[in-house]
Formats: structure tokens, C-alpha cells, sequence
């Protein structure tokens, strides 16, 4: 396969560069279209910003306990059992400052310098870099066609026999970012039992569930009470500045996680556990704006192929489309500058997500809305003719 030596000795341009790049644009007078940021273009539900008013009105916000406030746990508990027929124990929900937070605890409480995890490539680049940033080993494991883009119980011992270690966590996500793929029921039972089976923590990223448009959409709680599950209001629930998020741990992880979690921020902030609150109960509103993120995933599906971009992986669930750029550009990097230089156009450059191959790969998500998904393929089209 294509690969660039010494590719990871880069520097990416990476997403949040993108949107700093395309930010100052805009701000000059520039027509941008960003697609290069996982960012509703939705409000946050009604009912959480009315939540959030009334809140602010009586202006009594303050902390909370470390793991956050009884009542959107509860209110949590009640979500599992509506949507999965679990019975979760709201003392095993921990509200976080954004799943960022959660990923932060979970590693912190889990691992210890020098430990290998697993993580898909390519992957979200946030789990590379906070992993390393705490001296764990981190190991990339190549999703492909032959593994259903997922990882698998045969993918990871092939990894630890490669790298000559023993994994001493998983990290799945499902939804995945970027490549959307949805890991099935049975493939996602199949990795929790090895989990088990090998003494390995297996952590499930599940912050893009409610927003599956093909295969099946299972949260890893339905297979094993020892899956770490890590979750987010900022995709589904359009509540991204909100920074509020939620784990749902082992029973025996609560308390060594609240403890890292009093030193580290204190708590949650009060405001959005208030909204979130509210927003649980707002699923008529979100699943009309998925309706639209489905409809952006429709034409996307038809016209990028029609203008040479095909799809690199399944565009199962998420709000990404991960496409190949090979016929234009084997340098992604340079590839998504020159877009935004010329026409105004912002997405991701596959380094971001795969250092070995990304650069053959790009990743634009269409969270926006219909007209400004549309008028960037058009201007795609014509800019690559």
C-alpha cells in the first residue's frame, strides 16, 4: 500500500488548525464552507436551552459532586433503559467535562507509564495523542475491508505479536470517527468476550450512537457490565460548547475515578448538567435534525464518486464522509490547503486520522446543512475539473 517514509515526523494540518484557517477566512470576507469539523450545525435542543434560562435566572450555579448531580445520572439510568432495556445503576454513571474528560479519567485510573492500548487506524487523533501525552504505548491497528473497518479479536493478536507486547486495553468506537462504520452486534460481542477472555480493559467510544442510518447500533453495556462506556450531548444533542458528557463504569472503577476527577476539575459545570437534563427528553427534535444529516448523507454518497472522491469506508453512522483523494493528490495535507486556499472549501486531511496512509485519504463531515453541503460538492466539481 501507498505510504510516505518518515510520514509521521509531520506536523499535520489538523482539524482544529482547518478551522482556525477557515475561521480567519470567513472573518476577511471569504464565502467558507466548513466541512472540516464535527459541528452541528443545529441549535441545542429547546427544551435544554429553555432548561438553561430558567437556570440562569434564579443564578444559582455552582459546583457539583465531582461525578455529577444525581438527577441527570437518573435521568441517564432512564435513557439506558428506554433505548437499550438496561437497568443501569445511576452510582455507575460519571458525568465528565465532555467525553475529552472521560478519556482523560478512564486512561489516568486505568493505566499505568509504558502500557499498551489499542486503537483503530485510522482513528479519532485525540486518542493517539492523549494516550502518548501519558506515556502509554499506543498501538495502531490498520482497519480495512477485511476487517469490516472495525477492529477484531484476530487484528489485535496479530498487533501484539508484531509489537511484542501484551494489551492492556482496547479502545473501540462505534460510530467510528472517521471512517463511520458501525461495529455489529456479534462483532462487537466478539472483541468484549476476548476483552475478557485476555484480561484486557475494552473501552467503547460511543458519543456518535443515535446517529446510525445503517447496521446495528449496540452499546457494549448489552454484552458486559465490565465495558467501560464513554459517551457525549455534543454530536447527537448539538450541545458541542456545552462540554458535558457521561461514563458508565464497572462498579469497582467509580470510586478511583471520582477521586482522579475531584483533583483534576473539580466537577462538571452545573449549567450544562441542567441542559443535558433537559435534552434527554428531546428526541423528537434531534431525530428530525438526523433527517437532515441523512439526507446530506444520501447526496454525498451519490455525487463525491461522481466527482472522483470515492468513499474509503462505509458511511454507516456519524456524520463523515471519508474519502479517497488519490486521483488528484497523493498529499492530503497539501491537497485540503490548497481547497481552502482557492475555493473556499474546508475538510480534514486524512493524516489526521491515519499517519501511515492518510495521506492518500480526507475526511469531510456533513453536519452542516443541506444548502452548504450541496454548494461545496458543486464547487468541488468544478475546482477538480
Amino acid at each position: 500500500m501507498f505510504s510516505v517514509s518518515k510520514r509521521s515526523e509531520v506536523e499535520p494540518f489538523h482539524a482544529m488548525d482547518v478551522l482556525a484557517e477557515a475561521t480567519k477566512r470567513r472573518a476577511a470576507g471569504h464565502p467558507v464552507i466548513s466541512m472540516a469539523v464535527g459541528q452541528p450545525s443545529h441549535p441545542a435542543p429547546q427544551a435544554a436551552l429553555d432548561a438553561a434560562r430558567a437556570a440562569l435566572a434564579e443564578g444559582k450555579i455552582g459546583y457539583t459532586d465531582a461525578l455529577g448531580t444525581a438527577r441527570l445520572k437518573h435521568a441517564l439510568a432512564w435513557h439506558y433503559r428506554d433505548r437499550h432495556g438496561l437497568e443501569i445503576d445511576p452510582a455507575r454513571i460519571a458525568i465528565t467535562t465532555g467525553s475529552s474528560a472521560g478519556f482523560n479519567l478512564v486512561f489516568l485510573s486505568l493505566f499505568d507509564t509504558g502500557d499498551a492500548v489499542a486503537i483503530a487506524r485510522p482513528g479519532y487523533p485525540a486518542y493517539r495523542n492523549i494516550l502518548g501525552a501519558l506515556g502509554l504505548k499506543v498501538i495502531e491497528v490498520a482497519v480495512t475491508a477485511e476487517t469490516h473497518f472495525t477492529l477484531t479479536p484476530e487484528s489485535l493478536e496479530a498487533a501484539q505479536r508484531e509489537n511484542g507486547v501484551k494489551l492492556k486495553g482496547v479502545l473501540l468506537a462505534s460510530p467510528a470517527n472517521p471512517t463511520g462504520t458501525v461495529t455489529g452486534r456479534a462483532a462487537l460481542k466478539a472483541l468484549a468476550d476476548y476483552c475478557a477472555a485476555q484480561s484486557i480493559a475494552f473501552i467503547s467510544d460511543e458519543i456518535y450512537h443515535g446517529l446510525t442510518f445503517a447496521g446495528e447500533e449496540t452499546s457494549a453495556l448489552e454484552l458486559t457490565d465490565e465495558a467501560i462506556v464513554i459517551n457525549s450531548f455534543s454530536k447527537y444533542y448539538c450541545m458541542t460548547g456545552w462540554r458535558i458528557g457521561w461514563m458508565v463504569l464497572p462498579e469497582r472503577l467509580v470510586r478511583p475515578i471520582e477521586r482522579v476527577a475531584q483533583s483534576l476539575y473539580i466537577s462538571p459545570p452545573e449549567l450544562s448538567q441542567i441542559a443535558a437534563t433537559a435534552a434527554l427528553g428531546a428526541a423528537a427534535e434531534l431525530d428530525v435534525y438526523k433527517a437532515s444529516y441523512a439526507a446530506n448523507r444520501d447526496f454525498l454518497l451519490r455525487r463525491l464518486p461522481e466527482i472522483g472522491l470515492p468513499v474509503a469506508s462505509p458511511m454507516d453512522g456519524a456524520f463523515y464522509a471519508y474519502v479517497d483523494v488519490t486521483r488528484f493528490s497523493n498529499d492530503s495535507m497539501a491537497f485540503a490547503k490548497r481547497m481552502l486556499a482557492e475555493i473556499n472549501v474546508a475538510a480534514t486531511p486524512g493524516l489526521d486520522f491515519d499517519p501511515l496512509e492518510g495521506n492518500r485519504t480526507m475526511r469531510m463531515s456533513y453536519a452542516g446543512s443541506q444548502t452548504e453541503i450541496v454548494e461545496a460538492v458543486e464547487r468541488m466539481a468544478l475546482w477538480l475539473k
